[in-house]
This record gives structure tokens, C-alpha cells and sequence, in this order.
């Protein structure tokens, strides 16, 4: 016999949680919510991603993401334990004025002793892509390891790009010479972007190029400001226009002509005045009328590092993070989609000694062609 279904009854006793959508189902510190809604139901059933797996594609994803940092290599790391507020410090003392001649009986003037506070604070960055199951099943290729790859190239991209945006706030600039590219000689020295040319041929203004002459007159600032360098090398992070004007230079010296090649970082490409040159499309290249040359076109930001000279927050809990949910968790009533993401915390960059820290600025071969990134 043929029983009448109360319906209200049937759908209390199914847990509706594995009817979820990705975004009715938001996992937080007290039960699960319902993005849309508001509604809240309380914890149930675990995770389906095998650890793993999970496993495998946390690896995939910093592999990847650390192939492609590059500032990140040269920041000061300071650990922001868990349950502490989003903000770290970093504290420098002062140094002290050298010794005087002592006069006999007479007790010298003490020295004020203190320290600087310097302060960051961390963000949340993240995003995620989604995959139907039927593309997970029929693409010749392996779907979630794809994205999980191309999701570590965004995180470095992010990363990098918050670096070198909070980077840019220092204020300690140098602007290239505009030089008669014939000669070498000198014919201006702009003191902004707004006086720099763009042409290898124009005798009248110049060329507002990255020159050895240049790198040399940067480290001789560095060494009067007393920067400390990293084992005994300054290094510079360039866009390639501007490394391939430099490389137009004669004093060049390639990267693989280094007694020891096995220790060049991400990126690195040569040696000039000691100073080891780090290559990367995320060097700044800035269109803005602050930063447009006199041809109204673009110029390019070369960063020279010395040591510590800014920090970068290491959130424990908080650091890069591979988060995949796969289709039996999250796919619907009928299995249909995973989700792919990342999310992490940081500071992007604070600068801590805005000595260590020189910006040049200076026009490229393709300030005309390149577009502000």
C-alpha cells in the first residue's frame, strides 16, 4: 500500500548541506552559512579531498608560485604568529656618533640610545576558478592540476605586484642622465620624469637611459649612505627594455660568466659595478603624468636593494594557501562542479630603511611602445 509522503518530514530527515552550492556553503568559525541568505545549519560531514591529493596540489601550487617571486626574495621576512591582530613590528636602533678625544678628569657626554618603530600591516588576498565536471572528465588533460598551476602563476603575480606598488612609495629617487648616446656626454640632469627623452638619436636632449655610468653613480650613493649590501653585492630588479639598453652598454658581464652560476636567483641575468641585475616584466613601467617622460610616453622603475631594506610579514596560518574542493563536496545535487582557489595574507612590501631602498628611473628603447603595467 501506497504510503502519502509528508513532504516536511522527508526533507528534516535529508541533510540538505550535500545539496550545497559552492556559494550557500561558507565554512566559518561557528557552523555553515549560506551566502546568499544569511541562514546558518550546523557542522556536518568532513571534507572529500583526500589529504593526499590536497597534498600533492599544495606542493603544485607553491612550486609554482615560488618560481615566479622575485621582490620577495630580497624582503626582510617577519613572523606574525596565529591569534595575534593583523599588524607586526620591526624595530631599528639608532647608531651612534663616533668617538671623541677624552680630555683628562673630564667625564664625557653621554650618547642617546633609542630605536625607530616601523609597522605593517597584513591583508587577505584570494580568488578561485570553477570546473564543470563534465570538462574535468572529457579534457585530455589533467583540469584541476592545469589551474592549480596557472592559479600559482597568479599568486606570484599578486604577491609581486603588492611588493612592488608599496616599493614605489619610497622616496629616495634617482633620475638617469639624458646623454648624447654618440659621445657619452652628459647634456642634461633631469630631477623628474617629466624631464627625460626617449631617443637614441636626438643629440639636442639626449637619452635618459640606464647607463654603467649610472649603476656606478647609484652605488657610489649607496656607499656614501652606508647601505650594507648582501655578501658583498648590491642588487637591482629591472624591466627587460631597460635591461636591453644595458645590455647595449660595454662593461657588461652575463650572468653565466659568474664563478659560481649555481647560486643566481630568480631571474638574474648579469653583473655590472656590483651590482647583480634581476630581470622581471613586473618591474614597474609607469604612464601616469606623474611618471610620463617628456614625449608624454612611458618610464620605467629600476629598484636597487641593499639589505633589510623592507620587510615582508610571514603570516603563520595566514601564508599562501591551495584550497580544492572537489564535486562530491561542493558540486550541487547532481555533482557538478569543483572549485580551484588560493588565498593568502600579506603587507605587500614596508620599507624599513628608506636608504637601502634607490629608485631609478630612467627611459628605455621602448618607452613609446610599452604600455604602464
Amino acid at each position: 500500500m501506497l504510503r502519502r509522503i509528508n513532504i516536511k518530514e522527508f526533507l528534516d530527515n535529508i541533510d540538505l548541506q550535500l545539496f550545497a552550492e559552492a556559494g550557500n556553503l561558507v565554512n566559518t568559525t561557528q557552523n555553515y552559512v549560506n551566502a546568499y541568505n544569511g541562514s546558518a545549519t550546523s557542522f556536518s560531514g568532513s571534507n572529500t579531498l583526500a589529504p593526499e591529493l590536497k597534498a600533492f596540489y599544495d606542493t603544485e601550487l607553491l612550486e609554482n608560485t615560488r618560481a615566479e617571486l622575485v621582490y620577495a626574495q630580497f624582503g626582510k621576512k617577519q613572523v606574525l604568529p596565529a591569534h595575534h591582530k593583523g599588524e607586526v613590528e620591526w624595530r631599528r636602533f639608532n647608531t651612534f656618533a663616533n668617538a671623541e678625544q677624552l680630555t683628562e678628569g673630564v667625564i664625557p657626554t653621554g650618547q642617546k640610545f633609542g630605536l625607530t618603530k616601523v609597522t605593517g600591516t597584513v591583508n587577505q588576498f584570494g580568488t578561485y576558478t570553477t570546473v564543470s565536471d563534465k570538462l574535468e572528465l572529457r579534457a585530455y588533460d589533467d583540469i584541476i592540476l592545469a589551474a592549480t598551476e596557472e592559479m600559482g602563476a597568479s599568486a606570484a603575480q599578486t604577491e609581486e605586484l603588492l611588493i612592488r606598488d608599496g616599493l614605489l612609495t619610497g622616496t629616495n629617487v634617482l633620475y638617469c642622465d639624458n646623454i648624447d648616446t654618440s659621445t657619452g656626454a652628459i647634456i642634461t640632469t633631469p630631477t623628474a620624469c617629466s624631464g627625460m627623452y626617449a631617443s637614441r638619436n636626438d643629440s639636442t636632449h639626449g637619452f635618459s637611459m640606464l647607463t654603467p655610468s649610472m649603476i656606478n653613480k647609484a652605488v657610489s650613493i649607496m656607499k656614501k649612505n652606508k647601505v650594507p649590501a648582501f655578501n658583498g653585492k648590491y642588487y637591482a630588479v629591472v624591466h627587460p627594455s631597460v635591461a636591453f639598453d644595458l645590455r647595449e652598454c660595454k662593461g657588461w658581464i652575463e650572468a653565466h660568466k659568474y664563478a659560481a652560476p649555481e647560486q643566481l636567483f630568480n631571474g638574474e641575468i648579469g653583473e655590472l659595478h656590483g651590482v647583480r641585475f634581476i630581470e622581471t616584466v613586473n618591474a614597474p613601467v609607469l604612464g601616469s603624468s606623474l611618471y610620463q617622460n617628456a614625449d608624454g610616453n612611458v618610464t620605467y622603475a629600476t629598484f636597487l636593494f641593499g639589505k633589510d631594506a623592507f620587510g615582508i610579514v610571514d603570516p603563520e596560518g595566514g601564508a599562501l594557501e591551495m584550497i580544492v574542493h572537489d564535486k562530491d563536496e561542493i558540486g550541487g545535487p547532481l555533482n557538478q562542479f569543483s572549485t580551484i582557489g588560493y588565498k593568502f595574507e600579506t603587507n605587500g612590501a614596508t620599507i624599513l630603511y628608506p636608504e637601502r631602498l634607490l629608485r631609478i628611473m630612467s627611459c628605455s628603447s621602448f618607452s613609446a611602445t610599452d604600455t604602464a603595467n
